[in-house]
Order: C-alpha cells, then structure tokens, then sequence
C-alpha cells in the first residue's frame, strides 16, 4: 500500500488555509468531474481530488494527517516485510476524534484508497456509532455550454447529468438526471449558475448541497465573445477603405446597424458599437475588426482596372524595408 499525499493531489503547499484549501478543490473538480473533463484520467484523478479534499478541509483529519506524515518522514512508520508497502503504525491515531466530512453517509468513501481505509476507516466508524449523522449535501459541478443569441436573450434548457448516487445495496453508481434549467439574459463565459438543492443528499435532516452550472458559450460563425464584449471582422472594399462608407453590419440581437468606417482606413483598424456586445450592467459593446478584401483579378476588365490604378496612384506598401526602390 502507497502513502498518498494529498497535498500534491490538490495542488496545494502544506500551509494552505482552509480557504485554499477549498478553492484548489473547486478549481479541480471542474477540471476533471467525469460530467465536464474530457482529460483520459479524469475518473480516477476526481477519486483522489475528493479522497485529499475529505481529509484536508477536516480539522481533525488534517492534524491526524499531517502527525502521521511527520512521522512517516521520520521513518517512524515502516512497511509489513511481506509487501515493503506503507503501514500506519499501532495507535497512531490515539488523541484524535475523526467524523465523516460534510454530505458524507455510510456509504460515501467506498471508492477512496485502500490508504484512506486504513487510516481513517474504522476511526469514523468508532465516531459514527457514538453519535447521530448531521451534514449537509456535497455541492456538485458542471458545466452548459449556450450560443450567443441564447446568452443575449436568455434561454430555458433542459440538461441532463451523470451524478454518483447510492443503489438499494449501498454500492454508489452512476445515474443519470435531467433537470429544467433557466438561463438568464446576459451570463457570459465562466459564470456560475446556482441551482439551489440540486447537489447530493444531506444526511439527519440536512439539506441537500447545490449544483453549480460553469456558463460555456458556443463557437460562433460570426462573432467571438471575450467577457461582455463581442468582435466581428467587418470585411471592406479597397474603395471603401481608401474614400470612406457608410456599412451595415448585423447584430447578434438580430438588427443591423449602420457604422462609418472613416477615409484612409486600414486593416485591423477596430471600431466601436456601444452596448451591443452582451447585456448586463453595464453592458458590454460590439468590435468591429476591419479586413480589407480585395476584388479578385480573374476576369481581363478586372486585371486592366488593377492596371490602371497601379498607373495612376504609384504606391510602395514595402518602402520602409529600404530594398526595391520606390516607384
């Protein structure tokens, strides 16, 4: 058997606070919850995420924790000669008073390590039987990924999710849910929806935890979203670049807008629609990229008109290399 160290499996130094110490919880189950990660080991890196989070966020676990890992530093904890593997060593945890983690029941930690089971199993059971069971549900992660439009008008969708639950025998399986869910007008990428109830069962009485929804929003063939903000590229004629035009450009509300791209414009130049980009307060605005797009040469009136333009307005976009001579 391996000693496991839960701190590196949430990323985190040994001085971490509590509040680091959720965070870092956070932060990785949205990264490898098996209903969002498409990482390969995503199953087995969530078992040691919880596994780490159930001792470190419990006070007297991570003391326990922490005394055995002094210990085991020390080489005051040795391996059975049979295997060479890590083995707590007799009374190791005398002092120490351990209780399951919060939305934790019976049945919870039957998929953590053979290490968490000898360590803290039959302690949380000793403590179990001395009292009555009081927690609240675990919080769950996922994530929803919406279009533009839906982000601008708000949408209701209907999602369904694999959640981990226990079966008649107290075995946990995987289930899935489905759930009604309203997407408010205006979220944008990263936002957290609350659903309020929708995590696992509590236990004594408790509550159930809630479920948090990751707002995700869809590639676009036209726009792409940075925060609040939205850019188009905006395509213009040479003609149009060089005097100056009165454009329409659509909106991802589903209008049209008239812009001024102004004389002499070039490309990558970025012009500004106020409050057109996602709603909220405030709201964010649309940019319009320009690109120059040149008429192709493929018919002969198409190749003289270039010809003459080349004659009448002598022009050197690559002067400055000082290579070429200027026309």
């Amino acid at each position: 058997m391996e000693f496991k160290d839960y701190y590196k499996a949430l990323e985190i130094e040994r001085t971490a606070s509590e509040d680091e110490v959720r965070k870092a919880y956070r932060r990785l189950a949205r990264k490898y919850h098996p209903d969002v990660s498409k990482e390969a080991d995503a199953q087995a890196r969530m078992r040691d995420i919880n596994e780490a989070n159930d001792v470190l966020r419990d006070k007297d676990k991570r003391a326990a924790y922490d005394a055995l890992a002094e210990r085991v530093a020390r080489g005051g904890a040795t391996g059975a000669p049979s295997d060479g593997g890590f083995h707590p060593p007799p009374g190791w945890d005398e002092g120490f008073e351990f209780h399951r983690a919060p939305g934790q029941g019976p049945a919870d930690h039957a998929d953590f390590s053979e290490f968490f089971s000898s360590v803290f199993g039959k302690a949380e059971q000793r403590a179990s039987a001395r009292r009555n069971q009081r927690a609240r549900g675990e919080d769950h992660h996922a994530a929803i990924e919406i279009s533009v439009e839906d982000a601008i008008n708000g949408v209701q969708r209907e999602i369904t999710l694999r959640a981990l639950e226990m079966d008649a025998q107290g075995q946990p399986t995987f289930v899935n849910r489905t759930l009604s869910v309203k997407i408010p007008a205006g979220v944008h990428p990263g936002q957290f929806i609350r659903l309020t109830g929708h995590g696992m069962p509590g236990h004594g009485g408790e509550p159930a935890g809630d479920l948090y929804l990751e707002v995700r929003i869809a590639l676009h063939s036209l726009y792409r979203v940075e925060g609040r903000d939205l850019y188009l590229t905006l395509p213009i004629t040479p003609t149009e670049a060089a005097l100056g035009a009165q454009v329409q450009v659509p909106t991802p509300g589903g209008g049209v807008v008239e812009v001024t791209v102004p004389s002499n414009a070039r490309g990558g130049l970025k012009l500004r629609v106020r409050d057109r980009g996602l709603p909220g307060k405030p709201p964010g605005h649309l940019y319009l990229l320009l690109e120059i797009a040149l008429p192709p040469a493929d018919t002969d009136a198409a190749r003289k008109a270039y010809e003459q333009l080349a004659q009448a307005v002598p022009f050197n976009p690559r002067r400055f290399f000082g290579v070429g001579g200027t026309p």
